[in-house]
């Protein structure tokens, strides 16, 4: 019987995007404080928010392999995190306007023995547009991305607030790099190509 998978997450995003794997998995939500420690680097905070979120959900599971993952998004060394209403939003895509704007994506996957960790960060920089008011305001009543790190979601409307994406795994930035994770399935037995695993 294939291991047990658990997505340490409750992100609607991340799950959709596992699911192209069609390898069967549950959701459960970490419970983890996310709050930024001082002087700490954007790319060692999602990886320390996405190890503990898998460590968190494996201390329930310990049989399971447990994915984790975190998205921090920086411009100008400020940390744009989920804005959580529309005021925040619109201040937070003012800020990225006419900006670089760095998505730090980092997943872990936890295995049953401790010894068992493999993690991976990905770095997205997308150039943004010189945005009017007007338009952040209709993007916003549209999109409402007020659970996506610096209110911005590539998916949808958020297309046409870009100028530019540089980027090795399109799927990180919209939360989960699927390249290197289906590589670190493969490993830990769980490929997605292999004969049905249910």
């Amino acid at each position: 019987m294939a291991p047990r998978l658990f997505l340490a997450s409750t992100s609607r995003y991340r799950a959709l995007l596992l699911e192209r794997f069609g390898l069967p998995f549950s959701i459960e939500a970490p419970g983890v404080d996310e709050t930024p420690e001082d002087s700490e680097e954007p790319a060692a905070r999602a990886l320390r928010l996405a190890r503990a979120k898998a460590q968190a959900v494996l201390a329930r599971h310990p049989d399971g392999w447990v994915i984790g993952s975190d998205q921090v998004a920086v411009a100008a060394r400020r940390l744009l995190d989920k804005p959580g209403n529309a005021a925040r939003c619109h201040e937070q895509l003012r800020a990225s306007s006419g900006r670089s704007v760095t998505f730090h994506t980092a997943v872990a996957l936890l295995g049953p023995e401790s010894e068992t960790v493999r993690e991976h960060v990905d770095r997205t920089v997308v150039r943004f547009r010189k945005l009017t008011d007007r338009e952040i305001a209709r993007y916003v009543e549209i999109e409402k991305p007020f659970d996506c790190a610096g209110g911005f979601r590539s998916e949808g409307l958020g297309v046409a607030l870009m100028r530019s994406i540089k980027s090795q795994d399109p799927t990180a930035l919209i939360g989960l790099p699927l390249i290197w994770l289906a590589a670190a399935l493969a490993a830990a037995g769980l490929d997605p190509l292999a004969p049905d695993q249910s």
